[in-house]
Parts: C-alpha cells; sequence; structure tokens
C-alpha cells in the first residue's frame, strides 16, 4: 500500500504541480488510511465501498470534525481514480460515496477605520526605529495586495527594487501573479529599505552573506517567519485598541477583498489579486457584503426595533 501511495504523490506532483504542503497532507491523510485497512486486514487492491464507508464512520466516531473527514474522503477518492486509472483496479470503490457537506463559514474581516487604526499603530509598535518601519511596512504590504502571510514574509527584495508600480508574488503551486502597490504601501517600502539595506550593508562588511529577503531574520529560513508575525500582528492590534481575537494576518487578507468589493471592483479582478483558482473561492466575499448589508440595515433602519 505505500508503493501505491508514493506513485500517487509522484503522479500528483508531476501532472498537478502540487505543493510540498499539499503533498504532505495527502501523505498523512492516505497513510491512516492504509493503517486502518491493515488494522482490517484488507490492502488497497481488495478494498470494497463497505470498507471506504467503514473508514469514514470511525472518523466520525472519534469526533473528527466535518471538514477534516471530509479531506480525508478526497484522498481517498483520488487514490482509488487514480488507480482505476492506472489499471490497478478494475473498479473504483469509492466513486459513489457522498462526504459530509462542508459548512460555509463566512470569513472575519475588518472595517475600513479598524484597518485605518491598524495601519497607524504599525509606525508606533517596536523597540527600535527599524522594528517600527518594518512593522508599517509588513502592514501597508499585507493590506495594499491581500497577499498571504507565507507569500509576504518571503518576499524577495528584488521584486521592489526601483519603486516598482506592481510587485510579482509566487503563490501557491509556484504560480506567480502581479499585484498593484498602494502609494503608502511604496512610501513604506521606501523607508523600510533605507534601514534594510542599512543593516545589510553591514553584515556584509561583517563577512555574512547578504540576503535576498525583503524581511530577512537570522533564522534558517533567512527572513521574518509566520509565526513571529503573527504575535507581531496581535501586538499592533492592542496598540490600536482594536480586539486582537479579531485581528491575524488572514483577516487583513479579507479586509483586502471585502474592501475592494464594496467599492465596485470586479470579482475575476479580485479572484486574480488574491492568487484563487476558482473564482467560486472569491465568491465568498460577496456573502460576507450581504451579510454586512443585513446587519446595517437591522442596526439603522427606523423600523428595525418594531
Amino acid at each position: 500500500m505505500q508503493n501505491w501511495i508514493e506513485i500517487f504523490l509522484e503522479a500528483m506532483y508531476a501532472e498537478q504541480d502540487a505543493s510540498e504542503n499539499t503533498l504532505k497532507a495527502y501523505a498523512r491523510d492516505l497513510a491512516e488510511f492504509s493503517e486502518y485497512l491493515t488494522a482490517e486486514k484488507v490492502t488497497f487492491e481488495q478494498a470494497t465501498r463497505a470498507d471506504v464507508e467503514g473508514y469514514l464512520i470511525s472518523l466520525d466516531n472519534r469526533g473528527m470534525a466535518q471538514a477534516t473527514r471530509a479531506r480525508r474522503l478526497s484522498a481517498v477518492r483520488q487514490l482509488f481514480r487514480f488507480a482505476f486509472e492506472e489499471g490497478w483496479r478494475d473498479d473504483d470503490p469509492a466513486t459513489q460515496i457522498r462526504g459530509p457537506k462542508k459548512k460555509r463559514h463566512l470569513p472575519k474581516t475588518l472595517s475600513e477605520a479598524e484597518v485605518d487604526r491598524l495601519l497607524d499603530a504599525a509606525q508606533i509598535t517596536g523597540r527600535s526605529e527599524a522594528d517600527r518601519l518594518r512593522n508599517s511596512c509588513l502592514m501597508q504590504l499585507l493590506y495594499a495586495t491581500g497577499m498571504r502571510v507565507s507569500e509576504l514574509v518571503s518576499l524577495p527584495v528584488a521584486s521592489v527594487r526601483g519603486n516598482p508600480e506592481m510587485v510579482l508574488v509566487r503563490g501557491k503551486g509556484d504560480k506567480e501573479r502581479l499585484v498593484p502597490l498602494s502609494p503608502p504601501a511604496k512610501m513604506a517600502i521606501a523607508a523600510w529599505l533605507v534601514v534594510r539595506d542599512g543593516v545589510e550593508e553591514a553584515n556584509v562588511k561583517n563577512g555574512k552573506p547578504a540576503s535576498r529577503f525583503l524581511f530577512p531574520s537570522g533564522g534558517k529560513l533567512g527572513h521574518l517567519t509566520r509565526v513571529r508575525f503573527y504575535t507581531l500582528v496581535k501586538e499592533i492590534a492592542v496598540m490600536a485598541g482594536v480586539s486582537p481575537e479579531t485581528v491575524t494576518p488572514h483577516t487583513l487578507r479579507h479586509a483586502f477583498a471585502t474592501h475592494l468589493l464594496a467599492g465596485g471592483a470586479d470579482l475575476r479582478v479580485i479572484q486574480m489579486l488574491l492568487g484563487h483558482a476558482d473564482v467560486a473561492t472569491t465568491e465568498i466575499y460577496t456573502h460576507v457584503l450581504d451579510e454586512n448589508l443585513k446587519s446595517l440595515v437591522l442596526t439603522h433602519h427606523p423600523l428595525a426595533d418594531d
């Protein structure tokens, strides 16, 4: 069964350009499924629809979340579909199985006023002037572009050299996209580069290699980590007087999308800027706006209390 998994993952990488994180998730899910079958004295080649359904029932009995069960079934389905196409099996035992429907949760977002307070607070959060300039640059870039946190912290410094109007972002599956920079973001980048380049120049003189990242760090990744940025955002939220429980790097990405949509931006444009493969993923923000409008009417309409 391990051989089946390895060949399947190789095909996922070669044919679908699956990311490392995606491949690791598939590997974990399929390894657990194979362990379940082993305990039942069944192999991938022998497994029936009843075996797959039994596995799903076992996950439910363990109290596993609905979304996790749906993801596990997706991995199993893709493995058996691949096995059928490769001729390893004469049938596909998972093709007719319906998984648990995922509940659609609307993404948490922030108001424009809250974002303004966060951007202002970033300028005064940090132990040194360099920290404050870096923090302001991080927040301005995040809100201006809607980048994923992993894309932001690993941004190459070369991508912002020369005062560009747009920045090239490498996203999931190594897919590239261009996102425009707002005037405040460009100003924050310029101010941070002066300090950053000064520190890097001193490091090079002391025999250290120059960093290729906009936000360098002494850690093994060579750049600011996602975890550190997550804690920074919480610190900035406290400084801004915004509940830190409602603020994460991802809520700022959601704010970028919902504020663009509220301003009249085309959904397809927002899809491209966010790097979504499917516009259906982006459409969730229209539901966020609908909920906000309902709340506005219920709160402020003169007949709301009747």
